[in-house]
């Protein structure tokens, strides 16, 4: 991704003001209230604070903003005209979390735009964490959500493409390409109130063309997504199965535990990973993004490219690019 593309996100959304910044900003010391994956967050975030400013209530702002790229259909990598996996089908994945234990999860849910309000109502209405495939239709039918066909004729011409020559493989940080066929990710959401309390949010379509019933990190607590009170928040991008192997949000909320800043812990992470899996992840992107109980945020990638949006208590955003293991300079193509 360019950097020019970032610099023309100067711009407002929904009242907050956006501006751009380089990779020494990920480590700002000013108290941060709401921050998510990738420039399509701004958005996200600008409606979630909205909703804060509403109810106080950092559940429900950070399921208003997740339901902003579930509805975008421009938007291939979560909900709405998501790409589907190899046979056709828009499998959706989300979960929802704060800092008193409280997480509801849905993974591998057809026909429904939302799967962040169907797995928020995992948690408020069941004595379960998490629903899958038929079951959690079948629970989104009966808690009255709507069904909507999901596989919009965009992403549908992009699958047929596809079908021709039935080769997958991801390419980093396409997730800012958006439209390119080969976006496979989410957006992760975390938030810490001025007092301190937590919540965390994550909302995917999954890799594109995946296989049928694959389900990445995104909806899995501690993989996707990882909230303890008094310590922090932390969610994930990137190919799911290598932040999976590590339980890589939980990690990182561990090692802010452990007296590391978000920045230190998220970088700690990514290091695991690339020591871990060596040449297996050379053209691959993984990244981390946190914030702890005092407003701190960290942001680490492998590859260069991961962006995140920050929104302070007085509605500011601004659009920042992570610090990376690997060098601009050493981009893998």
């Amino acid at each position: 991704m360019e950097t020019s593309r970032r610099g023309a996100l100067a711009l407002g959304v929904g009242g907050a003001a956006i501006a751009a910044a380089g990779p020494a900003a990920a480590q700002a010391t000013s108290r941060a209230l709401i921050v998510s994956t990738w420039d399509f967050g701004a958005a996200a975030n600008a409606a979630a604070y909205a909703q804060w400013k509403k109810t106080g209530n950092l559940v429900d702002a950070l399921e208003v903003g997740a339901w902003v790229p579930e509805a975008d259909p421009e938007n291939h990598s979560v909900g709405y005209s998501g790409y589907p996996d190899r046979d056709g089908h828009v499998t959706l994945d989300a979960i929802i979390m704060d800092d008193r234990g409280n997480v509801g999860a849905v993974a591998a849910l057809e026909d429904f735009m939302h799967p962040i309000s169907v797995a928020r109502r995992v948690m408020e209405k069941t004595p379960h964490t998490f629903l899958v495939g038929e079951g959690a239709h079948q629970f989104a039918v009966e808690q009255g959500f709507q069904k909507t066909k999901l596989l919009t004729p965009e992403a549908e011409k992009a699958w047929r493409e596809w079908l021709k020559t039935a080769k997958y493989q991801p390419i980093a940080n396409s997730e800012n390409l958006r439209g390119s066929a080969l976006d496979h990710d989410t957006i992760g959401m975390v938030a810490c109130a001025p007092d301190g309390r937590l919540a965390g949010a994550c909302t995917t379509s999954g890799m594109a063309f995946k296989l049928r019933g694959r389900v990445g990190d995104s909806p899995q607590a501690g993989s996707g997504l990882y909230v303890e009170a008094g310590v922090g928040a932390a969610t994930a991008t990137g190919v799911g199965e290598e932040v999976t192997r590590i339980v890589g949000s939980a990690r990182v909320v561990g090692s802010m535990r452990s007296g590391m800043s978000p920045q230190a812990a998220c970088r700690e992470a990514v290091l695991h990973i690339a020591k871990l899996r060596g040449d297996a992840i050379r053209d691959a992107q993984v990244g981390f993004l946190a914030i702890n109980s005092r407003g701190e945020v960290g942001a680490f990638a492998l590859q260069p490219g991961f962006t995140f949006a920050v929104t302070d208590p007085q509605g500011g955003t601004q659009v920042r690019a992570a610090e990376s293991l690997k060098g601009r300079g050493n981009t893998q193509k």
